[in-house]
């Protein structure tokens, strides 16, 4: 698409298979590229160990029909929690990829990452713990639940840069990403998370446990 000059978008998503509390739950990963201006779905692609065949005979189907990534929102589909979520996957790709389309979403991809350390403020918005495991160099770590009454921490240490927003899957930065945007912060949120930013790495990992900055109720 890149080549052909296609202005598209992409997102990245890790939903389960079928229900969460539901014994051998297990993620699909799903990649949906979808036209810049109007929507209309371009490809997909996903890797998982079960109900991949069924999301991409969806997906197959939808470009066949050249619907667009917000028609896919609509789709009535098969709901049971040994065989799906109340959200299906291909569902959620449609919510997502039309919250971009709309702008309510402003995404960063993985493969920007060298310029965001270089330009930006990394937030990451997962738990001390999961931060403690690895994460990219100078970031800064506020729980997403914490995220409202710290706004004033992030503004001091962006001093004026942009904040994009990280966290394991999507979904943590995503609504810390909405609460920036709200308080008029320039805040983009990593689309498919740590997941998609590990995938891309391959092998070289940039995520570390040390020299970060970790602050617990105050600036240290």
């Amino acid at each position: 698409m890149l080549a052909q000059g296609i202005a598209h978008h992409t997102v990245h998503l890790h939903p389960t298979q079928h229900a969460g509390y539901f014994p051998g739950a297990c993620p699909v990963h799903l990649v949906v590229h979808f036209r810049e201006d109007d929507g209309l779905l371009l490809g997909a692609q996903a890797v998982g160990t079960d109900g991949v065949d069924k999301r991409i005979d969806v997906l197959a189907t939808a470009l066949r029909n050249r619907m667009t990534v917000a028609d896919l929102i609509d789709l009535d589909l098969a709901y049971s929690p040994p065989y799906g979520n109340a959200k299906d996957p291909v569902t959620m790709a449609g919510l997502i990829g039309n919250n971009v389309l709309t702008g309510t979403v402003r995404l960063w991809y993985p493969w920007q990452v060298d310029d965001v350390m270089a330009s930006s403020l990394v937030l990451d918005t997962r738990s001390p713990a999961e931060f403690a495991s690895g994460h990219l160099p100078g970031a800064l770590n506020i729980a997403h639940t914490e995220l409202r009454r710290r706004i004033d921490e992030v503004r001091e240490v962006a001093a004026g840069r942009p904040v994009r927003v990280m966290c394991a899957s999507g979904m943590r930065s995503y609504l810390a990403h909405r609460v920036l945007t709200e308080n008029g912060l320039d805040s983009a949120t990593l689309s498919g998370g740590i997941l998609t930013l590990r995938a891309f790495l391959d092998g070289t990992d940039v995520l570390h446990d040390t020299d970060s900055i970790h602050t617990s109720g105050r600036l240290q």
